[in-house]
């Protein structure tokens, strides 16, 4: 077939593709709302009108982690130095929560300021695309990862670790990045000990795995609850629900619930208190 005749051919074939694709999702508007999750199917960020959040007051048992985190995020919002933060420690300790009552209370007080993007673990290798629109929109905004960790034969962690500090654009100054996880290393032990008896150079083998949680200049330590600590969120629960209860009788219902579940945290008193309102016919949504 001669050479014209093949260009012509292939012209055709590539209109005949581009009018099959579908045209590209439109990328949501960043100004609309203060909360968004992304999907890197589409590329896209969903807007979240009511985010699944406490209010800041609630949150009993982690003060120290509270106040650090705040004032943290606080200088993020106005313009100011402030480190990536690690939360991690026992599943259910309020982790997650304290990140979202954090934005949450900071954008109350200061409209459109802050942003809050969640980005799903799995979805880590798309960070540069993230990162590349966050950095175009100059929004200062919190990008957060809940239960982040990595295993055996994922490669991904070497892009998180480029993303937080070591590529050569580095973290969009108006970005910030916040993860929870149950590991303080974000690996887990039996990885970074293979990786030391196998590797040529132990040393240097462990400190490319370890090195990805120093990129969080901030470590947050979340451990079980005391029983004290425990009836304190409850109590805070009940009065600020307006529960109608004896305190003698949550006590010992709220005893036998952490029983049951072989803990005492945050998510098992919120637990609880679901189920207590549920009982009284009372909405706390």
């Amino acid at each position: 077939m001669p050479e014209h005749d093949i260009a012509g051919l292939l012209a055709r074939i590539a209109d005949s593709l581009e009018r099959l694709a579908p045209p590209p999702a439109p990328m949501t508007d960043f100004g609309s709302t203060d909360a968004f999750v992304w999907h890197a199917d589409t590329a896209d960020l969903e807007p979240i009108a009511k985010v699944n959040r406490l209010d800041i007051k609630l949150l009993q048992g982690i003060d120290r982690q509270r106040d650090t985190l705040y004032e943290n995020t606080l200088r993020f919002a106005q313009g100011l130095p402030a480190n990536n933060a690690l939360l991690w420690g026992a599943r259910g300790t309020g982790k997650s929560s304290l990140v979202k009552a954090v934005h949450g209370d900071i954008a109350q007080d200061q409209p459109g300021r802050l942003a809050l993007v969640e980005i799903h673990r799995e979805d880590v290798p798309t960070l540069p695309k993230l990162l590349g629109f966050l950095r175009q929109s100059q929004r200062r905004t919190i990008l957060f990862c809940d239960d982040l960790s990595f295993d055996g034969g994922d490669a991904s962690y070497k892009s998180l670790k480029a993303v937080l500090e070591g590529g050569i654009e580095g973290r969009p100054e108006n970005v910030i990045f916040y993860a929870t996880s149950n590991r303080r290393h974000l690996m887990p032990r039996d990885m970074i000990e293979n990786e030391r008896s196998t590797a040529i150079n132990p040393s240097e083998a462990v400190d490319e795995k370890v090195s990805l949680s120093d990129r969080f200049g901030l470590w947050l330590g979340f451990h079980n609850s005391d029983q004290d600590t425990y009836f304190a969120m409850i109590e805070g629960y009940v009065r600020h629900f307006d529960l109608d209860i004896a305190e003698t009788q949550w006590r010992a219902e709220a005893i036998e619930w952490s029983v049951t579940r072989g803990a005492r945290s945050g998510r098992v008193a919120w637990q609880y208190i679901q189920d207590l309102a549920g009982r009284l016919g009372k909405r706390i949504g």
